[in-house]
């Protein structure tokens, strides 16, 4: 048996409907910690989202049954790994097949907090508009602007390309690692600079992308401190995690100005985002959208039952993380 926690596409319930005996969540709201304990005692497999937060706790359950958790999405900062490990409970994910969508927001952030598209757009809907003039809602040109990627993993150098090549951007970046590149077509501009430390970034950039997994060492990377290395006209761009950023130390730096705006997809205390956050007019709030598309989504659950029947028949999931 296999449980499926949020509603998918339905080409993809068709495939697991088939292949497996399925339970689904046909009222689509994210279940409760003790349904999530139900899932892994009476299931084989448990095909989980972005939204289930599986602790310590759950691993503890009396008569675990389950043996892996599909993941729907990257991310799997919402699971304790470790103890799944320890729990002998397979973890996979599903990287790759949302690169592009991903990147593709995150350039619309940028775009949209260069020229104050989001601004705009609110105006004119309140009524506000009152026609063109030369000093009206004036951005900046992002062309020979320098963009700072923090991570430069696929996502970070789909970013990158695309900023250097359609927008003009000059781009550096910063990785503790060294980057896992597959090919020329995976790989960040030919000029992108890499630099020795995320300060230097920051102090150097104009806009700012963050690109980095969410772990004990990235939480409140960008920190009050962190934000105050930024230049005053600098903006901040997070279609990574929530909790790299500090939405506090961000709604401060903010309101006193020491970065001119923020584009954001996803937020440290999601679905809540702080109200001093919607308040501000500088600041683009989108609701989690980055693998918003139709070819995304139903290429994530192709992964993800890729990972779960690999997982069933004993077989070494080809995403596996734990």
């Amino acid at each position: 048996m296999v449980v499926v926690t949020r509603r998918l596409p339905e080409v993809v319930e068709a495939v697991i409907a088939e292949r497996f005996d399925a339970h689904f969540n046909r009222t689509d709201s994210a279940l409760s910690a003790s349904a999530l304990a139900d899932a892994l005692r009476t299931a084989d497999g448990v095909l989980c989202t972005v939204t289930d937060r599986f602790t310590a706790q759950h691993f503890a359950v009396s008569g675990l049954r389950a043996k892996v958790l599909a993941n729907f999405g990257v991310g799997v900062n919402h699971i304790d790994l470790a103890a799944a490990k320890a729990a002998g409970v397979i973890v996979t994910n599903t990287p790759g097949v949302l690169t592009d969508d991903t990147a593709d927001v995150a350039l619309a952030l940028i775009l949209m907090t260069m020229r104050r598209l989001g601004e705009g757009e609110r105006l004119l809907r309140t009524g506000a508009w009152s026609g063109w003039r030369p000093m009206f809602m004036l951005g900046h040109s992002p062309r020979d602007k320098v963009l700072g990627i923090v991570g430069y993993g696929r996502i970070g150098r789909a970013v990158a390309r695309r900023a250097h090549a359609a927008l003009g951007m000059r781009v550096q970046w910063w990785s503790p690692r060294d980057p896992k590149v597959d090919g020329p077509e995976d790989a960040g501009p030919a000029d992108a600079v890499r630099v020795d430390t995320i300060d230097e970034l920051l102090r150097t950039s104009d806009v700012v992308s963050l690109h980095c997994p969410s772990t004990a060492e990235t939480r409140h990377l960008m920190n009050a401190e962190r934000l105050r290395l930024m230049p005053s006209h600098a903006l901040l761009i997070n279609t990574a995690r929530g909790d790299i950023v500090d939405e506090h130390a961000l709604v401060q730096a903010l309101r006193e100005r020491a970065i001119a705006g923020a584009g954001l997809d996803v937020y440290e205390f999601e679905p809540t985002v702080l109200p001093d956050l919607r308040e501000l007019e500088q600041v683009v709030l989108l609701p989690h959208m980055g693998t918003s598309t139709v070819e995304t989504r139903v290429a994530m659950g192709e992964c993800a039952v890729r990972n779960l029947t690999a997982a069933l028949a004993g077989e070494v999931p080809p995403d596996r993380v734990a």
